[in-house]
């Protein structure tokens, strides 16, 4: 048996897709909120992911992925049932703290959807009034929905188009959601950086506490890169030892916005050379209608993207 065998995938569209991973000792260990350092194979980037669900019976964590670079496009490509990873370093970053709170917001956007899983899970199992909320761009790429409602007290879906659910991005939920209770204690927000501005902006005025998960900022996942540093109201902190979770009214969004744009060039030079050498040795093109999709590079800041 392989030491990090793939037991299970299931793609929810063209770029996003989930992956079940034997690693019974993560499984036990890993908590809401931390994420894991990934290589693909012997040769691959080092790559954070969040930790979307882990089962301590089954022995295994879900990674869910979104195919919008080089080794997330290639992960798409190879990483199959009865593959394994070639490295899974984790559980790692401090665990979520829950607290004595009766009644939360659990906001997920795009990709974000995934991660708050664990949250809101675990928030219904301390006895929480729990509110998901959830944004997607249509009704296509929704998933998990039975997973959510199973742990929540009540479901808000967003949708850019309107396709499912109310129209309109994730800050419209959170709305709905403090005039029905003002009681709300908390709102916990994971998605790209631009929504979890604008989910921090919608509860400021209110004075609800707001808590994000800084996931999209993690380079080598150990605080030596120095790449993860964030602003965060007069200091300076590590995403990937001092969090992922920070005070959503303190983080300085502009400065971590700009810092995630730095590699972009880098990152487009290295998928367009991934796609020549694909389109090369013929790699691609059994993927069909999925062949157009790996051609692109989405921008994960890009609010539209499920929130």
């Amino acid at each position: 048996m392989a030491a990090y065998e793939i037991v299970a995938r299931e793609d929810y569209s063209d770029v996003t897709f989930m992956l079940e991973v034997r690693h019974p000792m993560m499984a036990r260990a890993a908590k809401p909120g931390q994420f894991v350092i990934v290589i693909p194979h012997e040769h691959g980037e080092r790559i954070p992911l969040t930790l979307a669900d882990f089962d301590a019976a089954k022995g295994t964590i879900t990674l869910v992925i979104q195919a919008v670079g080089k080794t997330t496009k290639e992960m798409q490509q190879q990483c199959l049932v009865g593959t394994s990873l070639f490295g899974l370093v984790g559980p790692m970053g401090i665990p979520t703290k829950f607290g004595e709170v009766k009644k939360v917001a659990c906001v997920g956007g795009g990709l974000g959807v995934a991660p708050i899983f664990p949250h809101l899970r675990a928030f219904k199992e301390r006895g929480a009034y729990v509110i998901g909320i959830v944004g997607f761009r249509n009704e296509s790429l929704m998933f998990w929905e039975d997973k959510f409602r199973a742990h929540c007290d009540e479901y808000i879906v967003c949708t850019d188009d309107g396709s499912v659910g109310m129209k309109g991005l994730v800050t419209k939920g959170i709305e709905l959601a403090m005039k029905e209770h003002p009681d709300l204690d908390e709102v916990v927000a994971i998605g790209p950086p631009i929504m979890m501005r604008g989910c921090a902006e919608t509860t400021r005025p209110h004075g609800i506490k707001t808590m994000v998960s800084l996931n999209p900022l993690m380079v080598d996942g150990t605080g030596m890169c120095g790449g993860c540093r964030v602003k965060v109201g007069p200091t300076v902190k590590f995403a990937c030892v001092d969090g992922p979770d920070f005070d959503g009214h303190a983080v300085d969004f502009d400065d971590l916005i700009t810092r995630l744009g730095r590699f972009k060039e880098d990152e487009a030079l290295a998928l367009k050379r991934w796609n020549e050498s694909c389109m090369a040795t013929g790699n691609v093109a059994h993927f069909g209608p999925l062949r157009e999709a790996m051609m692109q590079l989405p921008d994960p800041f890009d609010q539209t993207c499920g929130g």
